[in-house]
């Protein structure tokens, strides 16, 4: 089992290829690195470094030690992170993102309890947009998503928003005129797609392949927004299954919503790395839930 710092010497030479920066970045000597280098060989029983007095270069084993190890180390990394955040308590910055404008409310009414409860962590609220709600989340760019159910890939709180779906149309399709339609018109009709790079499952949700029934839906163009998509319907390129909130949030006087009466509803909530899941993320998830219920509970009950 190798050490901690025999890890963290290892992987910055194999970084750096010079024992004198490695050195110099790890503040100790380079007679250290040294030991330490040979004393892994020994272990291993094979050479790890090609050493000359010019040069420092990975032999194949080393390399793939590296490889091996890098990814293990991050995991440590974050481990110790967490352990941090858990021991000083919420602190620092989150970045929260929201993804459609209806969800914007519900978002800053968790921020707005978030920071009720944890005054010395700053939150920063972003907009986020289809194209790059998921890669936002791989590089850290932000912390966590409010964003539609299902999103492959990623850790979700619950539930947090439900609407019922409606089918946009373009004002003039014959379809505008009905009061209802049902999930096989779908069949009839291409659908606007999403971007290549959203959530595979969403996109089997939102823009299925097949109706109920089993019948094939042809696929219409792509857009990179939301409001590319519903442009691309307003122009006639096909018909998109949307949330009943795109209605109060995007009215066109060149679309109309018709209700789908054999839909399941739309469900959204937050959304993070799983990696990521510090106790400021934590302590968010769990802020939004109460926050919702609430809102929920000051809600006048229907008669």
């Amino acid at each position: 089992m190798l050490e901690r710092h025999e890890i963290e010497i290892f992987l910055t030479l194999a970084e750096e290829l010079h024992f004198g920066r490695t050195a110099e970045r790890l503040r100790v000597t380079t007679g250290r690195i040294s030991q330490v280098i040979k004393k892994l060989e020994r272990r291993i029983g094979a050479p790890l470094f090609e050493r000359t007095s010019r040069v420092v270069r990975l032999t194949p084993i080393g390399r793939r030690l590296a490889e091996d190890l890098r990814p293990l180390a991050a995991q440590m990394d974050e481990a110790v992170s967490r352990a941090i955040d858990a021991g000083r308590g919420v602190t620092g910055r989150l970045r929260v993102a929201f993804l459609g404008e209806w969800t914007a409310p519900v978002l800053l009414k968790a921020v707005s309890l978030f920071a009720e409860r944890h005054p010395d962590c700053q939150v920063d609220v972003h907009e986020a947009q289809l194209f790059n709600s998921r890669s936002s989340l791989l590089d850290g760019s932000i912390d966590i998503l409010f964003a539609s159910y299902p999103f492959d890939g990623m850790a979700c709180g619950p539930t947090l928003l439900t609407e019922g779906r409606v089918l946009a149309v373009a004002a003039g399709h014959p379809l505008a005129r009905e009061k209802s339609v049902s999930l096989e018109v779908l069949a009839g009709h291409p659908v606007v797609q999403y971007p290549s790079v959203t959530s595979a499952e969403f996109k089997r949700d939102r823009t299925p392949g097949h109706t109920p029934s089993g019948r094939p839906v042809p696929k219409g163009p792509a857009g990179n927004t939301f409001s590319e998509m519903l442009s691309l319907v307003a122009l006639g390129k096909g018909v998109l299954p949307v949330g009943e909130h795109s209605q109060r949030y995007y009215p066109r006087p060149d679309i109309a919503y018709v209700p789908i009466h054999d839909a399941p509803p739309i469900e959204r909530g937050l959304v993070w790395l799983e990696t990521n899941t510090t106790a400021r993320v934590r302590e968010f998830v769990r802020a939004a839930t109460d926050a919702n219920h609430r809102t929920a509970s000051a809600a006048p009950s229907e008669r």
